[in-house]
């Protein structure tokens, strides 16, 4: 299994990188649901981490709703995170009435080429999660679904998250979940869920804040739950 963990600055990715994560996704601004961190930020994670980092790209968190200025400002970011190398981005855009915005994941989606993709927490926030996930399946570049099955932590939302898992299972997609992620309920979870990805904000440090530092045997004590 890929266990993804949540770097907000550089003291993070060195963290995820050393206790054993798989992958980073690179994202600053966590009260507000994640936005696009820094040039600089981007450059030194990716000096020294020596694991994947996928970087989001989010120009505001007002909501996931983008206008066409706000869209070129995503592309220069795309643009800038191929030119200094990340492993991939992490993009979401929904309509004004909660619908994927398929002519915003298209001009992303153009600049992205060669990048892993993941489709984020937006599909949360949408009006209808299996719609979504049939709206997404047109777009190959996308490898997997970020998702709490809900607006609820993934750990009440299990049902939900099986039947996403099931509805993606004859397509490219794969279900990621994540949010609100415990690890003294990750066994259950775990074992019920048997995701191929996980990935874990808070629930990897000390106190389960973002305002403290990765925990080694938090991450210790998930990886040994899949091993």
């Amino acid at each position: 299994m890929i266990l993804e963990i949540i770097a907000t600055n550089i003291r993070d990715v060195k963290a995820a990188s050393d206790y054993g994560a798989d992958r980073i996704e690179l994202c600053v601004g966590m009260k507000e649901e994640g936005f696009t961190p820094s040039y600089g930020l981007i450059e030194s994670a990716l000096e020294m981490a020596t694991i994947p980092i996928n970087v989001i790209i989010r120009s505001h968190s007002q909501s996931f709703f983008y206008e066409s200025s706000e869209v070129d400002t995503m592309i220069r970011d795309i643009r800038m995170v191929r030119k200094l190398g990340a492993n991939g981005i992490v993009i979401g855009a929904l309509t004004e009435n909660g619908q994927v915005d398929v002519e915003v994941m298209k001009r992303l989606l153009e600049e992205a080429e060669g990048l892993d993709v993941t489709f984020h927490r937006a599909i949360d926030f949408s009006r209808n999660l299996e719609e979504t996930l049939e709206a997404l399946t047109q777009f190959n570049q996308v490898k997997r679904i970020l998702t709490a099955g809900g607006r609820k932590p993934a750990t009440e939302s299990v049902p939900t998250i099986k039947r996403l898992m099931e509805l993606a299972e004859n397509t490219h997609l794969n279900i990621m979940p994540g949010y609100g992620l415990r690890v003294e309920t990750f066994k259950e979870f775990y074992d019920e869920v048997q995701p191929k990805e996980i990935h874990f904000g808070s629930g990897v440090r000390e106190e389960n804040s973002f305002m403290k530092q990765i925990d080694p045997e938090k991450v210790e004590s998930i990886k040994q739950i899949y091993s």
